[in-house]
């Protein structure tokens, strides 16, 4: 039996996630608490008692979600849980996959996350920018459709989720046109989701490119275990190759139906989510029907991905 384990980002994130998991393995608020110290503000009390417009600042769920894919890796450890043969990530999700595979400290992943989230926030106007959802039509029309909307400005595909499942983002002027360009070529549904911040579109290169700084200053390691690019569907290798595909990354489409695909083509036999949430299970599930997935977002749902 090989387990892979893979890593929610934003859009996971909730008030009062991870109580119930804490309240049985200390060590999850020790993670928070060391992530506190970073950061500079409590971060378990704003995750437990803040408003859920504050912890959906891009500028503080990120660095929550790291915090918290962490806190349940750490979690499963303690409840004696073995290391998984493949780890990936879901964008910022490939942090928390790193930090899992000792390919950097959490600390120094923390301030990289911290920056990152600083420069996307800061790369677009609010207002500019947008993403959104497309279910039910096959990738090759969404491409078409974002490329006649991208004659009035950015449009592009950026997450290829599952089978029939695509998330676009770039111009919200852009994005507005090819909403009503995907209805009319048959979509389930085509709406806009509530970010401002168009995750890995065109519009993040310069964030990516300001990134490298704070990324040559961390220190990152060769993965102890194999870490799945999300971008391509391919290991990370040394230091230096994940310093250029973390910046990179930004800005560049998320593939995860193919990085689910290569997980089991490399003999995944079970599935994993580590972190609040269910999104990527549900995802995994609707990519392999045939391989038996789980998750860890309570004392419970540990225990039985301890049986998968």
């Amino acid at each position: 039996m090989t387990r892979a384990m893979v890593f929610p980002g934003q859009g996971s994130q909730s008030v009062g996630m991870q109580a119930d998991l804490a309240s049985e393995y200390p060590v999850v608020q020790r993670t928070y608490a060391e992530a506190s110290e970073v950061l500079g503000y409590d971060l378990w009390s704003l995750v437990q008692d803040g408003a859920t417009e504050k912890l959906s600042e891009t500028v503080v769920t990120q660095p929550a979600m790291l915090t918290a894919g962490t806190a349940a890796y750490r979690a499963w450890k303690a409840a004696g849980g073995e290391d998984p043969g493949q780890v990936a990530g879901h964008s910022l999700g490939e942090y928390s996959a790193l930090v899992a595979s000792d390919a950097i400290d959490f600390g120094d992943a923390l301030k990289v996350v911290s920056r990152r989230a600083q420069l996307m926030q800061n790369a677009v106007p609010v207002g500019v920018g947008a993403m959104a959802a497309v279910l039910g039509l096959d990738d090759d029309s969404v491409i078409n459709a974002c490329d006649e909307a991208s004659l009035i400005g950015v449009a592009e595909p950026v997450n290829f989720n599952t089978p029939g499942q695509v998330v676009i983002a770039g111009h919200k002027d852009a994005l507005d046109r090819a909403l009503v360009l995907l209805e009319a070529a048959g979509a389930r549904r085509a709406v806009m989701l509530p970010v401002s911040v168009p995750s890995h579109s065109s519009l993040m290169i310069g964030a990516g490119e300001a990134l490298q700084e704070a990324l040559a200053a961390a220190d990152f390691r060769r993965p102890k275990f194999t870490v799945v690019a999300a971008t391509d569907g391919k290991p990370y290798t040394d230091a230096d190759d994940i310093r250029a595909r973390l910046s990179r990354q930004v800005h560049a489409p998320v593939h995860w139906v193919t990085t689910v695909n290569a997980m089991i083509q490399n003999g995944a036999t079970s599935i994993i989510e580590c972190g609040p949430g269910r999104v990527l299970s549900g995802l995994c599930r609707r990519i392999s029907k045939s391989t038996p997935v789980s998750f860890i977002d309570s004392i419970d749902s540990l225990q039985k991905s301890l049986q998968v």
